[in-house]
């Protein structure tokens, strides 16, 4: 008798694993997409989770294949993340640290503009954010004009040369009085002021001895004064441009989940 031969019936749901996988690799994709647009630390460790998740599932790597990327870098894995430190480049720097960098720029630059800071046309001093480099209108402008002196052009390049030297970053900030403009060339100190700083910024630029991304101008017209507005001193103090060295800032370790968002991480007070 011929044994009847059983015919094997294929799985009609074959198709559902292609499909699952295919979901799991566009949620993975989609999630990439959307922290892209939400650039910080937080949302770089979920897309890492996420991917690791995906291709898991899909049993593409191993669990031990990939990490989630580490806020701190490998060099300095050995020492404790603590309020009191701050990142500056690829460093874990005390603020210390940073204040002690600083002042070696300053005992440096107070060498290379003795003559200027006898002649009261150059002050430097330890600001807020940072080392600030004041240059006084008196010895770099003339009254209403934008266009630095020619003779203070080795000054400033100088200052750029000692400067791009540096890790910090630069902030150029151009101040005035509280006596009204209206010439040919600026209806107002908020004009004055930033063009002031912008000037500046292009023959610092021009001189290729600091980086672009480095540099920074504002224009902040009479409302930032050092001195009273009462008297002529006081308003030839205040006629000024500031260079604001400051360390390049970074994620804010003191904040609740790194938030870079919250106040600045530090401050240099005398």
């Amino acid at each position: 008798m011929r044994r009847e031969r059983r015919k094997s019936h294929g799985s009609h749901e074959r198709w559902l694993v292609s499909y699952a996988d295919f979901i799991t690799l566009m949620f993975a994709f989609f999630v990439v997409l959307y922290a892209s647009s939400k650039a910080d630390l937080k949302k770089q460790q979920q897309v890492s989770q996420a991917i690791d998740s995906a291709f898991k599932s899909l049993g593409i790597f191993p669990d031990s294949a990939r990490r989630p990327v580490n806020p701190v870098s490998a060099a300095s894995e050995d020492k404790a993340v603590t309020p009191m430190n701050i990142v500056m480049g690829e460093e874990l720097l005390e603020p210390a640290q940073v204040k002690e960098g600083l002042e070696e720029v300053r005992k440096d630059l107070e060498k290379m503009l003795s003559n200027q800071i006898a002649q009261h046309t150059v002050s430097i001093q330890m600001g807020r954010d940072g080392l600030v480099i004041s240059l006084r209108e008196a010895g770099f402008f003339n009254s209403g004009s934008a266009t630095p002196l020619p003779g203070t052009l080795p000054v400033l390049k100088e200052i750029v040369a000692r400067l791009g030297k540096t890790p910090y970053d630069l902030r150029i900030e151009g101040h005035t009085d509280n006596v009204p403009i209206h010439n040919e060339n600026f209806d107002s100190n908020w004009e004055l002021s930033s063009t002031r700083a912008t000037r500046i910024a292009r023959i610092f630029l021009a001189t290729r001895l600091i980086e672009p991304e480095r540099l920074a101008t504002a224009g902040y017209a009479e409302y930032h004064p050092v001195a009273t507005n009462e008297t002529a001193a006081g308003r030839s103090e205040n006629r000024r441009v500031d260079l604001v060295v400051m360390p390049k800032t970074k994620v804010n370790l003191s904040a609740p989940d790194g938030d870079a968002t919250k106040a600045p991480w530090w401050r240099i007070t005398d």
